[in-house]
């Protein structure tokens, strides 16, 4: 299995756009979140953070094949990067590459004060794999709506 990530820029806009919609989807129609889920944007939300100085993206690759991507944002003020989003195509997820993206992303920076990222609380595979890759929950929650809350995870 070889995950390569390749730093994206504008012109990978439609491609990060239509896979983070599929990825998504399943997200979308379970917590009907249409402010918030990546499942959502418009691709000109996709492009707007393609251009930000602070924000590297990532397409994940798998043997040649573009499986999914990974947002890192560098957060300098406070010494810390933040992963926002990271998703992986729906038939390539439960065999490791996150846990491999994390791997990799988390050599390539080594921010003097860790990492940080959010997920949906209800899903329990997402805790599960950010609790597993050492990530710890910071106590603090945001509710989105009835059936759906926001729980913030950091590593140091």
């Amino acid at each position: 299995m070889e995950i390569i990530l390749t730093k994206a820029n504008i012109k990978d806009a439609a491609i990060i756009h239509k896979m983070q919609i599929v990825a998504f989807k399943s997200l979308l129609d379970k917590y009907h979140d249409y402010e918030i889920s990546p499942g959502a944007e418009p691709i000109e939300k996709v492009e707007a953070r393609l251009q930000q100085s602070f924000t590297d993206y990532y397409l994940i690759s798998l043997n040649g094949e573009n499986v999914g991507a990974i947002r890192i944002v560098l957060l300098k003020e406070k010494g810390k990067c933040r992963i926002s989003p990271i998703f992986i195509l729906p038939e390539y997820q439960n065999k490791g590459i996150a846990q491999k993206v994390f791997s990799i992303i988390e050599n390539m920076y080594q921010p003097t004060c860790g990492w940080e990222l959010d997920t949906i609380l209800e899903e329990k595979g997402n805790c599960y794999l950010y609790e597993k890759m050492g990530y710890k929950k910071t106590g603090k929650y945001e509710k989105i709506n009835e059936n759906m809350n926001i729980v913030f995870y950091e590593k140091n």
